[in-house]
């Protein structure tokens, strides 16, 4: 195995800002950052928009977001498909009465 071509494997302080949660991980990110943790030795430290933590997935708390009335505005250019099925007139079929047919019992003679 080669020296020196492998990044080192150390650990890292990951802090969601979006909810105030810090992970200690290990890694091999890169990072000028360092900060002091709760057990007093100093880390590398990587600030994160989303984790576990805060992303909706994870947390059971997902919304719909109608980002610019999106659902508005397919209706309105589209309309409802109910309607297409509202708008077919009805045909009334013809009805005519089965033909009925009469058997008739044959007596044997002999």
């Amino acid at each position: 195995m080669r020296k020196d071509i492998h990044p080192e494997y150390r650990e890292v302080l990951f802090h969601d800002t979006s909810v105030d949660a810090y992970f200690l991980v290990r890694s091999t990110l890169q990072t000028d950052q360092t900060k002091e943790w709760t057990d007093g030795n100093t880390y590398p430290y990587c600030p994160l928009d989303v984790s576990s933590a805060s992303h909706p997935f994870y947390t059971g708390k997902q919304k719909l977001v109608d980002t610019g009335g999106r659902i508005d505005r397919f209706r309105k250019r589209f309309g409802n498909k109910s309607k297409v099925g509202a708008a077919v007139e009805e045909v009334p079929a013809e009805t005519e009465a089965p033909a009925e047919t009469e058997v008739k019992e044959e007596t044997a003679s002999e």
